[in-house]
């Protein structure tokens, strides 16, 4: 019978149990996929029942938290002893938000430091930890769009931002976006079992489960500036991958000169526009390599190259290897050449 004791106790007690804090204008794309993957391995096919896991929205008021792109999310529980969770999550999101997190949440954070629970940072939540002094010693990631941001943020401290996570004793941050999937599918498989993690990856339809050594996709750590002229530009560029602009028409988007333009980048990189928007397409499409089965003549036309011959001497000249070793090679677990 559903309703005696008996059947009362053969309900499986949570094993991973997850607190989140939402920052204002948090990134929802980066809690939702965190979510996802727990409501997926908690329960049997996709019912979604938070059996072998639970998850909370956690408050000081009842108020609803707005996203960055507008969605509200409503607190489920408030504030109160940080033990009944086994991680305790941040969300982070705009830039601007993040110092503006209710004090009663960084002290809720802080007493769940002190008791030993272990902290989250997911997208810009890495900031709002640091900002409470729950960093200082651990190692951190973040995304490569908010690297500089950090450096700003933080003087004397150098993030992470060519792994898609970081595990540190009891800190683990995440750069955000789906990436947050591949840290709780490693929370997943730590507490539940490979099986549970690798099942709700296939059913959101991502990769199976990734390493936290697994390079973020984005611009190319070389390529890190605080020019904000080259900043634009660099991001222009990622916009306009499949038809790469001119240096001309990338001057004219920018409302600058021509000189102007090479200058800065000469200045903060050392290197020409032209030769930055090359390396910018080749790392998007040494990423398309790994992480899609795409044909290599496919691949040079998403990134620019005229056909496959072109990209295949660009990449032999950049990486040293064939687009096809370099797959072959990362495919494989072997040591792929990441510059």
């Amino acid at each position: 019978m559903t309703g005696s004791p008996r059947a009362a106790q053969q309900v499986p007690q949570p094993r991973l149990r997850v607190g989140f804090i939402l920052a204002r204008r948090f990134t929802l794309c980066a809690f939702s996929s965190f979510v996802d993957v727990l409501r997926l391995a908690a329960d049997e096919g996709d019912r979604s029942r938070p059996i072998l896991c639970r998850w909370r929205v956690l408050s000081a008021t009842p108020d609803p938290v707005e996203s960055s792109c507008g969605i509200r999310v409503s607190p489920e529980d408030r504030f109160g002893d940080p033990r009944q969770f086994d991680y305790i999550a941040v969300v982070g999101g705009l830039i601007g938000e993040i110092e503006r997190l209710d004090p009663r949440a960084v002290t809720f954070l802080r007493e769940a430091a002190g008791l030993g629970i272990p902290l989250i940072g997911i997208c810009t939540g890495t900031f709002i930890l640091h900002r409470a002094g729950l960093m200082n010693g651990y190692r951190a990631c973040v995304s490569w769009f908010h690297h500089d941001d950090f450096l700003e943020a933080f003087d004397g401290l150098t993030p992470v931002s060519d792994r898609i996570f970081v595990v540190d004793r009891d800190r683990l941050t995440v750069s955000g976006g789906v990436s947050s999937a591949q840290l709780a599918a490693f929370l997943v498989e730590r507490h539940i079992g490979t099986a549970a993690a690798r099942k709700a990856l296939a059913i959101m339809i991502a990769d199976d489960a990734i390493s936290a050594e697994r390079p973020q996709p984005g611009l190319p750590l070389e390529l890190n500036t605080r020019d904000g002229l080259v900043k634009r530009a660099l991001l222009a560029v990622q916009q306009s991958m499949d038809a790469p602009l001119t240096v001309a028409k990338l001057a004219e988007r920018l409302g600058v000169s021509r000189r102007q333009l090479e200058r800065h980048f000469v200045a903060a990189l050392g290197i020409g526009p032209q030769q930055a928007g090359r390396k910018v397409r080749l790392a998007h499409a040494r990423g398309l390599l790994d992480r899609t089965d795409r044909t290599v003549s496919q691949i040079a036309a998403d990134t620019g190259f005229a056909d496959a011959s072109h990209l295949i001497r660009a990449f032999r000249q950049e990486f040293g290897e064939t687009p096809e070793a370099w797959r072959s090679r990362a495919r494989a677990g072997g040591p792929g050449r990441i510059t």
